[in-house]
């Protein structure tokens, strides 16, 4: 079972629509809520070697009109962002002095979510498709506008800024490389493909997932199953 936020208790069979409209319609309650939803637990165990997923790794930027599972979707949050030590708050990739500046949106047809690693778990910041929104923002990829789902990193450089100064900037780029790394190779050992996505104006890619002023987008990557 799967409990959302706002919305009681719904079975995995809904919620596997949940992620896509997660159980709710709108981004907020009555009371200003952010709904929720608990993604399943991710799997430590795959059917494929890290090997075979280097070798069979490409970028792909036509995808087929089949949406990803709830599984699917937490897998790959999980392997960018998720949580692997929890005593310690560690994560699945590298961070400098564990600052953690990451954070990591989903842009779906049914929303724009924001994952949260303690708890492994999306909240929904919009029920609108900005998918055509974020293809613009990125130049018209059409990559960005065919795929089911685009995961995006922005950081807050200032997490890292505290600790280690103008060393800060490289540090944090190194980091979205890592985690963009686990993306891509958990989307191939998920039978999926995935491209990496750098040409965007940052100040439009902020205004459609809505920012904070504080984040900075870095990367998109658009995940599906191949086209043919």
């Amino acid at each position: 079972m799967i409990a959302v936020r706002g919305c009681g208790v719904v079975s995995l069979t809904i919620c596997v629509v949940a992620l896509i409209g997660l159980g709710c319609g709108h981004p907020a309650d009555s009371s200003g809520a952010v709904p929720e939803v608990s993604l399943p637990a991710p799997a430590t165990v795959g059917k494929m070697s890290v090997e075979e997923a280097l070798a069979k790794r490409r970028s792909v930027r036509r995808f087929a009109a089949k949406d990803l599972t709830i599984e699917q979707i937490g897998q790959l949050a999980w392997a960018a962002q998720g949580i692997t030590e929890p005593s310690r708050g560690l994560r699945t990739a590298p961070s400098a002095g564990a600052t953690y500046p990451l954070e990591l949106y989903l842009v779906k047809a049914d929303g724009v979510f924001h994952y949260l690693p303690r708890g492994h778990k999306v909240e929904q910041q919009s029920s609108q498709d900005r998918r055509a929104d974020l293809a613009d923002a990125a130049h018209g990829q059409g990559s960005v506008k065919g795929a089911p789902v685009s995961f995006v990193f922005a950081a807050v450089y200032e997490r890292t800024r505290a600790r280690y100064g103008d060393r800060a900037e490289r540090y944090v780029h190194m980091e979205v490389g890592h985690a963009a790394e686990n993306i891509h190779l958990q989307a191939v050992a998920l039978g999926l493909a995935s491209v990496p996505v750098g040409a965007f104006d940052d100040e439009a890619v902020a205004k459609v997932l809505s920012l904070p002023a504080d984040q900075a987008p870095l990367y998109i990557i658009p995940v599906g199953y191949p086209s043919g």
